[in-house]
């Protein structure tokens, strides 16, 4: 595997977007297909479908953006670019960081920001610093293959999102 420079991938979301889960920075099959969770073994669309009462899994990519877009949830990276080789977080070197603190200006009707690991948790918080106070942030288990914590306790943890979605 080469050390190359890794870009990630621009954010996917309407203006009217109430909730963004936040990655770190996608992975070398993510990369690869210009998807985000595109790995197999990535739990992501089937956390975040459980969550908010949709099956994700079930539906081709585009479906599941639109069905996210329509459910008002933004995907994006707090990464934009670094050095890694393979795929874990723990593998990043040289990170150039999105501008995170602009979701707060251009989504008017953000409401909450999910973390999807560690990793972006620790980067986004820094980021956005002191966050207002009608912005609920929430930190999410990596949805990961590597990330050993049981599947039904992630879910557990993930469905904490799904009531940032009411009107």
């Amino acid at each position: 595997m080469t050390l190359g420079r890794k870009r990630g991938l621009p954010p996917v979301a309407r203006r009217d977007a109430r909730l963004f889960v936040l990655g770190s920075l996608p992975g070398e099959a993510s990369l690869a297909a210009q998807r985000y969770y595109a790995h197999p073994t990535n739990q992501f669309w089937r956390l975040l479908g459980l969550a908010i009462g949709e099956d994700l899994q079930g539906l081709d990519y585009e479906g599941r953006l639109a069905r996210v877009a329509e459910r008002r949830i933004g995907l994006w990276d707090v990464i934009a670019s670094a050095t890694r080789r393979g795929s874990l977080d723990q593998a990043i070197r040289e990170a150039e960081h999105n501008q995170i603190a602009h979701l707060l200006s251009d989504f008017s009707e953000l409401k909450t920001i999910a973390f999807n690991g560690a990793t972006a948790s620790r980067i986004g918080r820094r980021l956005i610093g002191d966050p207002p106070s009608n912005l609920e942030l929430i930190d999410l288990p990596s949805s990961s293959a590597a990330n050993a914590m049981p599947f039904e306790e992630k879910a557990l943890v993930w469905a904490s999102i799904g009531q940032f979605l009411q009107p």
